[in-house]
């Protein structure tokens, strides 16, 4: 049986930091060492630094995709396995493919050619991980809609921060090494405010730190260039633990799934995504509401997080009793519950679950995206 190829990530936290570079750099070098090395994909982005780090190195030719009458050039991860490498380059990996692609994401295709007994080096922002997606439309304004779950980064071996200071990026920015000058000057005037990426920076530093301390064995993380900040933990996790979060159809449960999510994870606990109806298969509820709460579980799953149904006319004893069955440490709701189902309730579920659970840590994550 192969072994299972080692990801390593280039982690950053704009455009131009230099995580290609960084990543070509470590790819020349093992090349040099001897490995047979693969550029299975390479977004030059114009950057003539960057290209010349890819001089000598084998690159795979790319897969022509038709989707509606045009022509697209994608990752061919068949004839990287094919041709069985020893290590891949593969950059940006949270890119979505052309739809009519045998896989959706990027990370998908990594995790196969992982799968075939190919390490693989890669590259990606800290705002396209998954559970941070809420904090980043608040720090950019953005809403980042290619995102990456939580577990697939964890697939990581190694997670290298390639670090820059946000005034010595916006430097780079004018002098025109990051994009040409129209975009350059757009850039400058929305998502490269220095206030943005001294947010998104200490974000992605988190990050790292955070990935450094979740790894079951030692493993390093560096922020380059410097050897500052480099740092060797263990740290077990702990399965007699949980976080519980409540599911309903309401719009701000994603935001509720992502951040018990990540308090999950921080703690190294199990995480149950728990809905609470009086018939299990639902259908005493509105098809809208239906839709909106298997959309919610299904967002879970994703996330590796398990679901429950549980079924019952008194939500909060439901979610409390469970939440002690399991050994749980927080319990995350929502701050309002005025729609769909929870309209059926006859006491307000929050003052329900505080009553009953003094015993809990019960987090009430207010969105401010919507109001009642």
């Amino acid at each position: 049986m192969t072994a299972r190829g080692k990801l390593k990530i280039f982690l950053g936290y704009a455009a131009g930091v230099g995580k290609t570079y960084q990543m070509l750099e470590e790819a020349q070098a093992l090349q040099a060492g001897g490995a047979d090395v693969l550029i299975g994909y390479f977004e030059p982005h114009g950057r003539r630094d960057t290209i010349a780090k890819t001089e000598g190195l084998e690159m795979v030719p790319r897969k022509i995709v038709t989707y509606r009458g045009s022509t697209f050039e994608e990752m061919d991860t068949e004839a990287i396995i094919r041709r069985a490498p020893q290590v891949a380059i593969v950059d940006e990996f949270p890119h979505t493919n052309v739809p009519g692609s045998q896989r959706e994401k990027r990370w998908e295709d990594v995790l196969i050619i992982l799968e075939a007994g190919i390490d693989v080096l890669t590259t990606m922002n800290v705002q396209h991980l998954e559970s941070l997606n809420d904090q980043m439309e608040q720090i950019t304004g953005i809403k980042v809609r290619e995102t990456i779950p939580d577990w697939v980064m964890k697939q990581a071996h190694e997670v290298v921060m390639v670090d820059l200071t946000p005034r010595a990026l916006i430097n780079r920015l004018e002098r025109g090494a990051v994009y040409a000058p129209e975009k350059a000057k757009l850039a400058r005037e929305n998502f490269f405010k220095e206030s943005t990426l001294v947010g998104l920076r200490e974000m992605a530093l988190r990050q790292t730190g955070h990935e450094v301390e979740g790894r079951l064995e030692q493993t390093e993380a560096r922020v380059d260039p410097s050897d500052e900040g480099y740092t060797q933990v263990s740290h077990p996790v702990r399965k007699d633990e949980a976080v519980v979060i409540y599911i309903s159809d309401d719009p701000s449960t994603a935001m509720l799934i992502r951040r018990g999510k990540r308090v999950a994870d921080l703690l190294g606990a199990n995480c149950f995504a728990v809905l609470v109806a009086d018939r299990s298969d639902l259908q005493a509820t509105s098809l809208p509401v239906r839709e909106a709460i298997e959309r919610h579980l299904n967002f879970a799953r994703n996330l590796h997080i398990e679901t429950r149904v549980l079924v019952g006319t008194q939500p909060a004893e439901a979610i409390v009793e469970f939440a002690r069955l399991h050994h749980a440490r927080q319990v995350f709701l929502p701050r309002l519950l005025t729609r769909g189902i929870d309209r059926l309730w006859r006491k307000s579920l929050v003052s329900e679950v505080l009553r009953l659970a003094k015993d809990l840590e019960v987090t009430i994550v207010a969105d401010r995206r919507y109001r009642a």
